[in-house]
């Protein structure tokens, strides 16, 4: 599809109030006034498949999300400060019963059938922070930056700091709060008048109007649609899509009251949803997992109805679009640059083989994409935007370099290279190599980004290329490391407690959060033994049941028995092991390289990071809230988190020493 018809396609789903077919969009997006397209039904086939931007009711009908939640209801709960306050902060109360393409500040509210009036409030942006942070936590500041010109302008001022203070638009509800008599715990129940505008009618539910048994059940529901949404379809484009199709998959019940708020649920009640790390980015996923890496770029926003150029670009590990290409023709005019072969190497770094007849095909695109350009491209007019897609374009050709670089060591990744690599480095670069893209989109065209656009790039550019070179410097040290492990002089000896002829060296770590530790270990130790340095690892003490398990595609886990050793444990291929203590934390074990240790060494960690959690935290999820209590709550909730957390607890202490001292004593 071309640009007027992908419009046309998002402006028949913005008004879509029924079910459709695939022909009845077809024929929406055909009547566009564009030239015929044979291949167009496949091709919006393949774009709602793959965009996620509808939901397929079955084989032959589709709703769009205007269908789905027009006139339905969700419930909001304000907090105490909003009360207090005599406001209500919309942010991210309303996902994903809104327009996703209609910022939170442009919605209305109705209350009693009159617009509710609209007043600004000026806070740090710490304390606004929570009311946006379902976007995602990384991607709340954005949304209060669009809020105003000035916010904008704040942000932009220094990309590494928050401005001190920044205004928002929020409801003015004094007088509702004060003629309803609005008490703590009160919701509101929030009616979809008009989807596609983000009209929404308000009333009040006091607190004790829902019985426990109706809230359970939506409970119920909406963990089963959360599962099935993560289980379905991944960890998705954002987060906003996750919850739509969560929406989606647990049916009208979930939409619909008696029902908690969306932030409730998530923060408060559900045990089997959590918020996890996504690369440079947060999902929600199950509870007590991590979302597994790729092994190559995955670019959410790149067409899935390809043109044969993007399709061969695709297929080699660049997945961008016509529009990335035409800006790299435009970085070539403006280095005053006409020779095609710099313009492919920069495009196509010369690490990615290309067949000749590939080489030729690419030539002739960029051959006559250039002459087009030439006729009314002007040196003058892109001094604004020229420096910074130079930079754009310098760092979207490092991330696809070594990218292939990565791929093309998938042989050492098989021998154990590929623990060795920093957590979710595929996704990290993915994140970049989209962002990067998705810059170089931007300026493909004539049109000059105006100077605010321009410094907003540029602050982003700076972020990116800083990710950039630290996931770098991660992967170069994990590649050296890994290449000493693997060179390790073979020393005779005899040994005792753990140790052994052979030893490994393996990871552990809490799921849920960034904690680990690297210890070497003998490969005849038992699993009892693997028990107690990991409780020294982690500092805990023993008080909770503990289960050694392998995950298998058959029955789902296979328990091991505590006396069974290293050796003996049948690891499917997948050199893995889950350490399950207590009902709150589960401890990832992977079996790295093969060590055999000097005479007179011992076992024992080498290396680590973060400060592990006390055993009766209530899960990764709490231990996170409590950290973020320390950091930046009221004096009361960093009182609680310190009792909670204990006085021996230090954010952020790993000490190695300690935990060495400790092994040495357990096995002398």
């Amino acid at each position: 599809m071309d640009l007027e018809q992908e419009e046309a396609l998002y402006e028949f789903l913005e008004n879509a109030a029924e079910p459709f077919s695939l022909e009845d969009i077809t024929v929406y997006v055909q009547a566009s006034g564009q030239k015929p397209n044979k291949k167009l039904a496949m091709e919006i086939n393949a774009y709602l498949d793959a965009r996620k931007i509808a939901f397929k009711q079955d084989n032959q009908y589709w709703v769009s999300r205007r269908t789905c939640f027009e006139s339905s209801v969700f419930v909001i709960t304000p907090s105490r400060l909003e009360l207090l306050n005599g406001i209500f902060i919309p942010g991210h109360r309303c996902v994903p019963f809104a327009n996703p393409l209609v910022l939170p500040h442009r919605y209305k509210f109705f209350w009693k059938g009159e617009l509710v009036p609209v007043t600004t409030t000026e806070a740090p942006p710490e304390d606004l922070y929570p009311y946006y942070c379902i976007y995602g936590e990384e991607f709340a500041p954005q949304y209060i930056a669009r809020e105003n010109p000035t916010n904008e302008d704040a942000f932009n001022a220094d990309p590494y700091e928050d401005p001190p203070e920044v205004s928002i638009n929020t409801l003015d509800m004094r007088i509702i709060y004060r003629e309803s008599s609005f008490v703590p715990g009160d919701r509101f129940v929030v009616r979809i008048l008009d989807w596609k505008e983000c009209h929404f009618e308000i009333e009040k539910a006091p607190k004790d109007s829902y019985s426990r048994e109706d809230l359970d059940e939506w409970h119920k529901i909406a963990e089963n649609g959360f599962e099935d949404s993560f289980a379905l379809l991944g960890p998705g484009a954002s987060t906003d899509e996750q919850i739509a199709f969560a929406f989606w998959f647990g049916g009208k019940r979930m939409r619909q009251a008696p029902a908690y708020s969306l932030e409730e649920f998530l923060f408060e009640k559900t045990n089997r949803v959590d918020i996890v790390s996504y690369g440079l980015e947060t999902r929600f996923w199950f509870a007590g997992k991590d979302i597994p890496d790729n092994k190559n770029l995955q670019n959410y926003s790149i067409p899935p109805d390809r043109t044969f150029i993007e399709d061969l670009l695709y297929k080699k590990n660049i997945p961008i679009s016509e529009f990335v290409i035409l800006s790299y023709i435009r970085d070539a005019f403006y280095r005053n640059e006409k020779d095609i072969d710099n313009v492919i190497n920069r495009l196509i770094p010369p690490v990615v083989h290309i067949e000749e007849a590939e080489w030729d095909i690419i030539a002739d695109y960029i051959s006559d994409s250039m002459n087009d350009f030439s006729k009314g491209y002007s040196l003058f007019l892109d001094q604004g935007a020229g420096p910074i897609r130079q930079r754009v374009a310098e760092l979207h050709t490092a991330v696809i370099e070594l990218s292939t670089k990565l791929q093309k060591g998938e042989l050492e990744s098989q021998s154990g290279f590929a623990t060795w690599l920093p957590r979710h480095t595929f996704i990290v670069l993915s994140q970049i190599q989209g962002h990067a893209a998705a810059l170089l989109e931007d300026l493909a065209f004539d049109e000059s980004p105006s100077q605010a656009d321009i410094t907003a790039m540029d602050n982003s550019l700076d972020s990116m290329i800083d990710t950039y070179s630290d996931i770098k410097e991660l992967i170069n040290t994990a590649m050296d490391n890994f290449r000493r492990s693997n060179l390790t002089v073979i020393h005779g000896g005899s040994s005792t407690g753990l140790q052994g002829q052979l030893w490994r060296m393996i990871q552990i770590g809490i799921t849920g959060l960034d904690v680990w530790r690297r210890a070497i270990i003998s490969h005849e130790c038992t699993m009892e033994e693997l028990h107690k340095l990991i409780q020294i690892g982690m500092d805990w003490k023993s008080e909770l049941r503990f289960r050694f398990y392998i995950e298998t595609s058959e029955s789902g886990k296979e328990y091991l028995h505590d006396k069974l050793k290293l050796s003996e444990v049948d690891f499917r291929g997948k050199k893995e092991l889950v350490y399950e203590y207590g009902p709150k934390w589960n401890v990832k074990i992977i079996i790295m390289s093969s060590y055999q240790p000097a005479k007179d060494d011992v076992t024992r960690f080498i290396t680590g990071d973060g400060a592990a959690p006390p055993e009766q935290v209530d899960g990764p999820r709490h231990f996170r809230r409590l950290l973020g209590s320390l950091e930046a709550g009221g004096n009361t909730e960093k009182q609680s988190a310190r009792h909670e957390l204990g006085i021996e607890f230090v954010p952020g202490v790993f000490d190695l020493d300690k935990m060495n001292k400790a092994l040495r004593e357990y096995f002398s």
